[in-house]
């Protein structure tokens, strides 16, 4: 929680503890939601909302950085509880949410019919008039609040971040990478990117994290995992890792099972120069979901690239 800019950290519950989160933002009796977790997550955000001090019509608008279901499934939910909020999403991603069913049948193909029901729930529809799409450089206003988008494709086409000049933060979904607390050393934060299916684009993500840099944040308030500093060191290792990830999936191409190993392998190498001192087969346990969504996102890519040179 960074209590001086009235900005709550919800854990949505999501997998397990501290892996995935919501931003509820308060300026004066005004909120807005960033990133939403799941249909499972609605309880912890309301609840969170009370704790701030609200109510469910306090609440202006609910953003969702990218439409992938750990950020945005639970917002159609979530809206029936918000009688006046807005769904503010990208104009790539607004006909997702208002009719998710091509959305649910992306995500059941890579996770499986049992775990999507189990994860995520029930995506509800959001009406057509409760959406709002946003564009690039556009402010958005929260009882005088500015809260800048910024269309970063790279990670997903459908992406936006959110800065906000109060906090000299960003809110930045998946485009900066991931960040778990449990593998935090005295040399602070350790970060990795993700390369998840389907729109994984190693150049424009590049420029995405420039982008974002360009502001020269003080902070991350990231979706996994909560609040970092220390950006300009975290944005280079976010740099080399893309780089790495694409040479393992060139070297690996084919090999589902060796790109899997390799990257495994070349994070927990990372985690322990970082200082960590978990066993090594618990950071390979925190680390087994990306490293699986990662390789499968980078046979996405490869696909893609070789059917451009063909």
């Amino acid at each position: 929680m960074n209590a001086n800019y009235r900005i709550t950290t919800i854990d949505t519950g999501l997998v397990r503890p501290r892996f995935a989160a919501s931003h509820l933002l308060v300026e004066g009796d005004r909120a807005a939601f960033v990133d939403v977790g799941t249909t499972h997550a609605v309880p912890h955000l309301l609840q969170a909302l009370r704790r701030a001090g609200l109510d469910v019509g306090d609440v202006e608008y609910v953003m969702v950085t990218h439409v992938h279901l750990d950020h945005a499934g639970g917002a159609g939910a979530l809206l029936r509880h918000l009688p006046k909020a807005r769904l503010l999403v990208h104009p790539r991603g607004s006909r997702h949410m208002a009719s998710p069913d091509k959305l649910v049948a992306g995500a059941t193909a890579v996770y499986g019919r049992a775990v999507m029901a189990q994860t995520f729930g029930t995506v509800v529809p959001v009406p057509a008039d409760r959406i709002m799409e946003v564009g690039d450089g556009q402010v958005v206003g929260l009882n005088g609040r500015q809260l800048m988008i910024l269309h970063t494709p790279g990670h997903a086409r459908h992406h936006y971040c959110v800065v906000d000049e109060a906090s000299h933060g960003i809110f930045p979904g998946d485009t900066f990478g991931v960040s778990y607390r449990e593998l935090d050393t005295s040399r602070g934060a350790f970060i990795l990117p993700t390369t998840t299916p389907v729109q994984f684009e190693p150049n424009a993500l590049h420029s995405s994290v420039d982008r974002l840099m360009s502001f020269a944040p003080g902070w991350m308030y990231l979706t996994h995992y909560g609040c970092v500093r220390d950006t300009e060191r975290l944005a280079a290792d976010l740099h080399a890792g893309i780089d790495t990830l694409v040479s393992l999936a060139l070297e690996h191409a084919g090999d589902h099972d060796g790109l899997a190993s390799a990257m495994s392998a070349w994070l927990l190498r990372r985690v322990v120069a970082h200082g960590c001192e978990l066993p090594a087969s618990r950071i390979r346990e925190l680390l087994a979901p990306d490293v699986e969504l990662n390789t499968s996102g980078l046979e996405v890519w490869l696909e893609r690239r070789q059917g451009s040179d063909t």
